[in-house]
């Protein structure tokens, strides 16, 4: 148990020391002896408050959820409330000057009330609101207090490791729960906006001249005998369209303020863009690439598909993978170990340092508490994987590599829009969502000019914008560089656009909800 001294236990500790040197120093017995008692105080009071403590401890103080889930699935940007109780279960009451959520720092926490009392025997209700401007899974790993001794001259942190997880989808996900779908069951139906197109069907188009190729069995033979000429029945059927949806989730696209880095937009953009085509009725099919291929779901429709779709965009995206990750396997033992020890009922008094085996064993067994059940991620070792996963089911978060995808990118996206040209039927819309292609990258440049012969492309380009305006510049050399930045950008993005444009791709502009004010300057 940590104690930490206040501002008076330390402003008293330096005067008594003072007053014994100075009567030291003068040969005054008195002084000195009044000083001693001053320090002595000190003492005393320190011993109290960790019986203090250590009493309200053994008596069983504890805070639990008041739900009984233990994660929630949110849209990006959304505020939720919780409610907690800390409970104290001896005949004292306990004070506390502070009190704080220990939580991933991709989330915003509030905490009501933020200082006073547990009563004794009682309970303390307590109103946790957070805001999650990121998604991915996201870890609430308890709460701290701060309890003041009886004395109120040292403070104890006390912590309640408690997990509960926060599942963040794109900022759609609530509205398109919300959308009426097909009636009192909510499944899709099969109306929507469709297009009509030549091929088999029942209604009747036209009836034209016959051409090498129309099959004889649509020959009008009457009209024929009237014309003196072959002519043929050309029929209608109600078409619906192929939509992918892909999605560039390089690591360098993270790179921002929480919340409002282009990947953080680009992901809410592909999740806008599939439920549009949901709803009307298109099969929509989504996938996310980076320097692998690292989720697909094939083109389907209705609600449940596009539920699939905002979890593949939010899972996706982290950066678990030991590719995607900057951190190594001795970096993930340590941020294990110092999550794990609140939550082991021996604080991991019995493990070694270098015992990898009964740590990860230990890991293992404390999964059951966990909020998530993810897949295990890529990992060089087995060790290290389930020492990964262990991390993406309590939410704990991991900072991305900082070696870029984008020169590995092109390659991941030429292969896929190949495959798409390939296949049967093939897409009749198809959005890359990501940077634009470099010119050195002639496989995808290539592909994209076959490809646009049979699919109409249209390409969503990060916005830096909204990461720029996070940036407070100090005057004025950081302000002269920052424009300077900003101009670059303009300027790299005029010529991106200039090069979709050669290739016949149409650019897709979205207007993006403002989910994060600017931060304010520090003041001086």
């Amino acid at each position: 148990m940590r104690l930490y001294p206040t501002q008076t236990a330390f402003h008293l500790a330096v005067a008594g020391g003072a007053v014994v040197a100075a009567g030291l120093l003068t040969a005054q017995p008195a002084v000195v002896a009044w000083g001693a008692a001053v320090l002595v105080g000190v003492s005393v009071a320190r011993a109290a408050t960790l019986v203090s403590v250590a009493r309200i401890r053994a008596a069983g103080f504890e805070m639990l959820w008041s739900s009984t889930q233990r994660s929630l699935v949110v849209g990006r940007g959304e505020r939720v409330e919780l409610q907690a109780e800390v409970r104290n279960r001896d005949t004292l009451a306990a004070r506390y000057v502070s009190l704080r959520a220990v939580a991933s720092s991709q989330l915003d926490v509030e905490i009501e009330p933020a200082s006073g009392e547990v009563p004794a025997s009682g309970k303390l209700l307590v109103t946790v609101r957070v805001r999650a401007p990121r998604v991915g899974r996201h870890g609430l790993f308890g709460l701290a207090l701060e309890v003041r001794g009886a004395p109120g001259l040292f403070e104890v942190p006390l912590t309640f490791a408690n997990p509960f997880g926060l599942d963040v989808r794109p900022s759609s996900y609530p509205t398109s729960l919300r959308s009426p779908r097909g009636g009192r069951t909510r499944l899709a139906s099969d109306g929507g906006s469709s297009g009509r197109s030549a091929g088999e069907g029942t209604d009747l188009r036209e009836v034209r001249e016959y051409v090498p190729g129309d099959p004889f069995k649509r020959i009008a033979w009457k009209a024929s005998g009237r014309r003196s000429k072959l002519m043929v029945r050309e029929m209608e059927h109600e078409e619906r369209s192929l939509v992918w949806v892909v999605l560039d989730a390089s690591v360098e696209l993270w790179s921002g303020p929480v919340g409002a880095a282009p990947l953080d937009f680009l992901i809410d953009d592909a999740a806008a863009l599939a439920d549009r085509h949901l709803r009307r009725g298109d099969k929509v099919g989504a996938a996310v690439l980076g320097a692998r291929l690292l989720g697909l779901l094939k083109p389907d429709r209705g609600p449940t598909h596009g539920a699939s779709i905002h979890q593949l965009l939010s899972h996706s995206t982290s950066v678990y993978d030991r590719d995607r990750c900057d951190l190594d396997e001795n970096d993930i033992i340590a941020r294990v170990i110092e999550h794990l020890r609140p939550l082991d009922p021996q604080g991991l008094a019995d493990l070694g340092r270098r015992d990898l085996d009964k740590l990860v064993l230990r890991a293992v067994s404390t999964m059951s508490r966990a909020p998530f059940q993810p897949e295990a991620p890529l990992a060089a070792t087995p060790h290290e994987r389930r020492l990964r996963q262990y991390l993406a089911a309590f939410g704990v978060e991991v900072p991305p590599r900082l070696e870029p995808d984008r020169p590995r990118i092109a390659e991941q996206l030429a292969l896929f829009l190949e495959q798409r040209l390939h296949e049967k039927p093939r897409p009749s819309v198809l959005y890359v969502l990501g940077s634009a292609p470099e010119r050195e990258a002639a496989a995808l440049l290539a592909v994209l000019q076959r490809l646009g012969r049979f699919t109409e492309i249209r390409w969503v380009l990060p916005e830096h914008g909204a990461t720029l305006e996070q940036i407070h510049a100090p005057q004025p050399e950081g302000a002269f560089a920052l424009r300077a930045f900003q101009e670059k950008l303009r300027h790299a993005r005029r010529r991106d656009e200039l090069l979709l444009r050669s290739l016949g791709v149409k650019l897709e502009r979205l207007r993006r909800p403002r989910l994060i004010p600017p931060a304010a300057p520090d003041e001086p």
